[in-house]
C-alpha cells in the first residue's frame, strides 16, 4: 500500500479511488483553458472521480526555437489561479528553475518536475521546500527503480507530499515504450504512481516538433489502470489540431468522459483484489 498524497482534500494512493490530473498542454488564453477545466470538471463530478486541473504556464523543453513556450508567465499563472478559484479546483504546472518553484508555488497546488529534469537535484529540493505536492515524471532515459533516488531528493526536505509519474522510455529514435513493470517498480517505493496516458505516446521531436499516436491513449491508459496505478494524467483540448504545443498527442476533450468512464469500472475492479494477492513474491 502506498503513502497517501492529499491535495485539497483529494486523496491520492493508498487504496483511495483513481485520481485524473488532465487539462490541456499549456495555457493559450484563458476562454481554452477555462473551457477544458470547466468540461473536465463536470465529467470527473458526474463520475465522482478526484479531479486536479493541470496546464504549464511555460513550456521550456522546445524542439526547435519555433516552438510555442508561453503567452507570458505572469500571466498564465494568473489565468491558472482565477480558474482554480472560480472552479475551487486544485491546479498542477511544470516548473524548470530553482526560482520557478518559488514563483509558481504562489499560485497552484501541485509543482510538476519535466522527465527531462527529474535528476536536478537543486530543482527538486527547491520544490520540495515549497511544501507544495511534486509530481516528478519519470525520465525517458530513467529505470523505474532509479526514481526512489529523484523522491528522495524532495523527502530530504521533509516533504513527502510526492507522486511518480511513468510517461514512456526511449525505444530507439523518435519512439517510446511503456514497460508496465515500470508502474509496481515504482510504487514499491512507497510513493503513488501517476500513468501519464498522453506524453506515453509521443514520437519525439519529429522534424520541428514532436508527433504522436492518439489513438492509442485508451490502450495505454486502460492497460495502466489494470496493473494498479493511483491517478492518470492526460493532455486534453477542444481541438488538438489547433494546440499551440503537443497538437499531435493530446487526448481531444471531446472524448475524455467515455476515457475517463472506463477507467472508473477497471480502477473499481483492480480495487476489489486484496493488496497482498497483487504484490505477493510468486517466485
Amino acid at each position: 500500500m502506498t503513502k497517501i498524497v492529499e491535495v485539497k482534500g483529494i486523496k491520492i494512493g493508498g487504496g483511495n479511488p483513481i485520481a485524473v490530473i488532465a487539462g490541456p498542454c499549456v495555457v493559450e488564453n484563458y476562454e481554452i483553458t477555462y473551457q477544458t477545466a470547466k468540461r473536465a470538471k463536470e465529467i470527473t463530478t458526474e463520475l465522482g472521480m478526484p479531479f486536479i486541473f493541470k496546464s504549464s504556464y511555460k513550456k521550456a523543453n522546445r524542439t526547435s526555437l519555433k516552438g510555442f513556450s508561453t503567452i507570458g508567465e505572469k500571466l498564465a499563472l494568473e489565468i491558472l489561479a482565477q480558474i482554480r478559484k472560480e472552479l475551487d479546483i486544485p491546479v498542477l504546472t511544470d516548473i524548470h528553475s530553482e526560482p520557478e518553484a518559488e514563483m509558481a508555488a504562489e499560485y497552484v497546488d501541485v509543482l510538476q518536475i519535466p522527465a527531462f529534469l527529474c535528476r536536478q537535484t537543486e530543482l527538486l529540493i527547491a520544490a520540495g521546500r515549497t511544501g507544495k505536492a511534486v509530481n516528478i515524471k519519470k525520465g525517458q532515459f530513467m529505470a523505474p527503480e532509479d526514481m526512489k533516488y529523484a523522491a528522495e531528493k524532495v523527502a530530504s526536505t521533509g516533504n513527502e507530499k510526492i507522486l511518480l509519474t511513468e510517461r514512456g522510455t526511449t525505444f530507439g529514435y523518435h519512439n517510446l515504450v511503456v514497460d508496465m513493470r515500470s508502474i509496481p517498480i515504482m510504487r514499491s517505493t512507497g510513493y503513488p504512481v501517476v500513468i501519464d496516458a498522453t506524453h506515453s505516446l509521443q514520437l519525439p521531436s519529429v522534424g520541428e516538433k514532436s508527433g504522436g499516436r492518439p489513438e492509442f491513449i485508451f490502450h495505454i491508459a486502460r492497460a495502466a489502470v489494470a496493473v494498479g496505478v493511483d491517478a492518470i494524467f492526460l493532455e486534453t483540448h477542444p481541438e488538438p489540431s489547433k494546440a499551440l504545443s503537443d497538437s499531435a498527442s493530446q487526448l481531444k476533450l471531446d472524448f475524455l468522459y467515455e476515457l475517463l468512464y472506463q477507467v472508473k469500472q477497471i480502477d473499481e475492479l483492480v480495487k476489489k483484489f486484496d493488496e497482498f494477492t497483487i504484490n505477493q513474491d510468486v517466485r
